[in-house]
């Protein structure tokens, strides 16, 4: 099994047709059937309310970000797949449940994590 990020930018999701509520309650339908498949590791969409900051290893905070992830915003789910087609296939239901095409990374198997 694999675990695969599926992203999307909040900018890019399509609302003319019913709104954020209509999208966000089936994006939510969709996490409920991820969770009863078995596949939904995590997910869950950046609170964009929230200044990133970054954090050194002696604890020090200093506001911002890395230049090359400035605009990291939107949503997010992990799931844990036997197939990247199996992937795409969830990809797919998630763009039409968000409205928006979604980004499909795979992790890197860690044996440790």
């Amino acid at each position: 099994m694999t675990k695969y990020l599926i992203s999307f930018p909040s900018g890019e999701m399509d609302l003319s047709d019913g709104g954020l509520q209509a999208a966000a309650d089936a994006a939510h339908a969709l996490v409920r059937e991820a969770k009863a498949a078995g596949v939904w590791v995590f997910g869950g969409g950046i609170d964009e309310s929230v200044a990133p900051v970054l954090v050194g290893a002696d604890g020090s905070v200093t506001p911002g970000t890395y230049p090359q992830t400035e605009r990291i915003e939107g949503g997010y789910a992990v799931l844990d797949l036997s197939t990247r087609d199996e992937a795409v296939a969830w990809a797919a239901r998630m763009a039409a449940a968000c409205r928006c095409r979604q980004e499909l990374r795979a992790f890197m198997d860690d044996p440790d994590a």
